[in-house]
């Protein structure tokens, strides 16, 4: 019986963010839950890495161990003129349950969610599409040094901000409703997440800290994993195996060896464009920050510590 339940869940849990490539109509729900997501908490947007990319902002995942953070993220649209609709949490029949947002050629109903930065709850306020190029609203975006397609329109800011900070549309959340143009958008060729937004998820997963359970609804670094954040957290995570005994001298050695070439490699690129990483670039450092979040994660967890650098005394579990 345990088996067949564990297996229904992982059925469950799979379907929570399995969006397809391309959908027609609006994204149904995934996984339902009876516990209320966290609410949405107050950060600084980092700023954009590279011209082209678009912000989508953090919001409240849910996995075995329950609710986990994942910050907001820069990522470059699967193709020009889409824009991200943010998924959201809606509460229905005693349940709430995650709708996967999606990439199209408007921004879609959202739940009425204040995420911030140009997603105040209804429509989109952070930039748009001009010929073919992204223009960013300043008064909203955080923008990196060097941009050229900027502008600055403040007057859309009160006009389409929900001045709350609920994670789940539904009784005791917004009570929000589509309008006739949103649910119009919802029948337009949607996309779903780019591989760099799936991976992006699978990181903040891993990260023992961005759990409700750890941080009870307020995590300590809300604002995004950029490379400089990602890298502090990761040495912290590190510092804290030491000083637990969880990690072995080898495993300290193996993974401060990785960060720290991680570090120079970042370092290089920026001193080469000018103070900051090319998409490119800031795409290939992340990508070795989720490995190496994975190996900390391994190495943290396996039957190896300070004490018995070999394996455990005993079935070889950590205490």
């Amino acid at each position: 019986m345990r088996t067949l339940l564990k297996a229904r869940y992982l059925l469950l849990f799979g379907l929570l963010f399995a969006i397809p490539v391309v959908a027609h109509a609006q994204v149904a729900v995934g996984v339902s839950i009876r516990i209320a997501p966290p609410a949405i908490p107050v950060y600084e947007q980092p700023p954009c890495p590279t011209e082209g990319y678009l912000w989508t902002p953090g919001y409240w995942a849910y996995g075995p161990d329950g609710y986990y953070w994942v910050p907001g993220v820069w990522v470059a649209p699967p193709r020009v003129g889409l824009l991200w609709t943010p998924g959201y949490w809606g509460f229905g029949g005693g349940l709430y349950g995650w709708h996967a947002g999606y990439w199209g050629p408007h921004v879609g109903f959202y739940g009425g969610i204040n995420y911030g930065f140009g997603y105040g709850g209804v429509g989109f306020v952070g930039g748009e599409w001009r010929g073919g190029v992204f223009a960013y609203n300043t008064a909203v975006w955080h923008t990196g040094g060097g941009f050229h397609n900027v502008y600055e329109n403040r007057t859309v800011i009160n006009n389409t901000t929900i001045n709350n900070h609920y994670s789940f549309n539904g009784e005791g959340g917004v009570r929000a409703t589509p309008t006739a143009e949103e649910r119009g958008y919802g029948h337009e060729q949607h996309f779903g997440r780019t591989p760099n937004q799936v991976s992006h998820q699978q990181a903040a997963r891993v990260d023992r800290s961005n759990y409700a359970s750890v941080n009870h609804g307020t995590p300590a670094h809300p604002e995004g994993m950029g490379v400089n954040a990602r890298q502090d957290r990761q040495q912290n995570r590190i510092n804290q195996g030491v000083r637990s005994g969880q990690l072995t001298p080898g495993e300290t050695r193996h993974v401060e060896n990785n960060e720290t070439a991680i570090h120079n490699e970042a370092k290089t690129d920026r001193q080469q464009n000018g103070g900051h990483l090319t998409g490119a670039e800031h795409n290939q450092i992340e990508h070795q920050q989720n490995r190496e979040s994975k190996q900390i994660y391994n190495d943290k967890h396996n039957a190896k510590t300070d004490a018995h650098p070999k394996g455990g005394e005993k079935g070889g579990e950590k205490k």
